[in-house]
């Protein structure tokens, strides 16, 4: 498969265009993975970044990376799910351009096995927590006068996944929430689109192989990555330049739209 140096792509990502200076954006779940990737891109290209985590320790964590390298960013812990919590997050934001719905759970499981309370657990946060963001955020962007959403769907947005029937459900609602807010914003100067990543490094995959897979971890990551054409997983890094890039104004043209970042998974269709 086509080799990547995670040291390189990191340090050819931080050659920043400044394209963000003056925005204010909000990521959810920004405390770790593609999250935390997504919150030191737009600030190292400007941004204010405000990162909502449901661990708040490990937000301040990312806020002081992003201090560390000059730039701003805060916390405000709160919960996805809960819809008060997210009513006094948006509220206590003075402004936003940019949002980022990216927390999100994951679940195994097919339709027999996925019990009432998986499927009300995966719902809460993937397309409640999703809504959330949208529906307390949206009216900031407008009050800004236009801005830029982007969803944190998914591969199995668009093809059936083995035993992820609810995960597959929720990301799947995702991409359809993402072209009913993008149809009826077109007018208003929001635009919103989703990326479809495929496999990423984060803390869910490696705590994922830890429980199914003790003693073997290392084997089994190696049998994932080469699941995908390309040979190798994606980095978070990755998937963040895209979102800078739907965010960006070189992409004033784009909205509605699902971007697949999959390492050619959907070629296997």
């Amino acid at each position: 498969g086509l080799e990547v140096r995670p040291d390189a792509l990191v340090k050819n990502m931080t050659a920043m265009t400044h394209r963000f200076v003056g925005r204010h954006a909000l990521v959810t779940g920004g405390g770790s993975g593609i999250g935390r990737a997504i919150v030191l891109r737009l600030a190292r290209e400007g941004a204010h970044v405000t990162i909502l985590e449901t661990r708040a320790a490990a937000g301040e964590s990312v806020a002081a990376e992003v201090r560390g390298e000059g730039g701003v960013a805060r916390v405000i812990e709160a919960d996805v799910a809960n819809t008060e919590a997210m009513r006094t997050a948006f509220a206590s934001l003075e402004k936003l351009h940019l949002l980022i719905n990216n927390a999100g759970i994951a679940h195994i499981g097919n339709v027999l096995t996925t019990t009432p309370d998986d499927l009300d657990r995966i719902y809460a946060v993937n397309v409640k927590g999703v809504y959330h963001g949208l529906h307390f955020g949206v009216p900031l962007l407008l009050a800004a006068g236009g801005g830029v959403i982007v969803n944190m769907a998914s591969l199995a947005s668009k093809i059936g996944l083995a035993d992820r029937f609810a995960y597959g459900m929720s990301k799947g609602a995702v991409l359809t929430m993402t072209l009913s807010v993008a149809r009826d914003l077109i007018e208003r100067g929001v635009r919103c689109n989703c990326v479809c990543p495929a496999r990423v490094p984060t803390p869910f995959v490696d705590g994922f192989l830890a429980k199914n897979y003790p003693g073997q971890e290392k084997e089994m990551f190696a049998e994932l990555s080469a699941t995908q054409p390309i040979g190798r997983m994606g980095q978070p890094e990755e998937i963040a330049a895209l979102v800078a890039f739907l965010c960006s104004d070189e992409a004033a043209f784009i909205t509605g739209s699902a971007y697949d970042i999959d390492g050619g998974m959907t070629l296997l269709r």
